[in-house]
């Protein structure tokens, strides 16, 4: 099985942004390939719920395929997926009303493989520890930390996806925050 063309050279997303708006399946079919894996990720903090994260993610993806000719390029591509993603992951919290819990992240990998069962428990009740701390956050902080912390985004594509200024996008960052630290306590 041969290595897909575009995985082996540098992406040209405004090239392959065209081709998808073209109609070029193939261009589509890379876009969702490359965005798929954050657009999960971020359906799965704020939902909670793997089942529940796949179906937005999928139709964040669908959403955003249709949507291309929208895209104006005022922030990046991948902001702009990552906005449809949430607010597809909110339409599906709304569709099927159930408790959300936020994984700040992934504990598998916190702890090294060769180490101490007694330390990856420890890292283990710690994580759970600060999802629990987490879903008591008001919702923009709770995004905010999420998209800052398991995102990477700055605070000009936080503030993008919360639809807010880039001040408040700090601000809310930093409230977050001070907020765990004090629950953490």
């Amino acid at each position: 099985m041969g290595v897909h063309p575009a995985a082996r050279a540098p992406l040209d997303e405004t090239a392959l942004i065209g081709r998808a708006r073209a109609g070029d399946r193939e261009a589509q079919d890379v876009l969702v390939r490359v965005y798929l894996a954050d657009v999960y990720g971020l359906a799965l903090r704020l939902l909670g719920d793997e089942d529940l994260a796949q179906d937005a993610a999928q139709d964040a993806m669908v959403n955003a395929m249709r949507a291309l000719n929208g895209f104006r390029g005022d922030s990046s591509f991948r902001t702009w997926v990552l906005r449809i993603a949430a607010n597809a992951a909110r339409s599906q919290a709304r569709r099927r009303w159930r408790k959300r819990e936020v994984a700040l992240t992934a504990v598998e990998g916190l702890a090294g493989e060769g180490e101490d069962p007694e330390a990856k428990a420890v890292v283990q009740d710690e994580a759970t520890r600060v999802r629990k701390h987490l879903e008591r956050l008001p919702r923009k902080q709770r995004l905010a930390v999420e998209l800052r912390v398991n995102q990477g985004l700055d605070y000009e594509d936080v503030a993008r996806i919360l639809k807010c200024s880039t001040g408040a996008a700090r601000v809310n960052y930093h409230l977050g925050i001070k907020r765990l630290r004090e629950m953490m306590r």
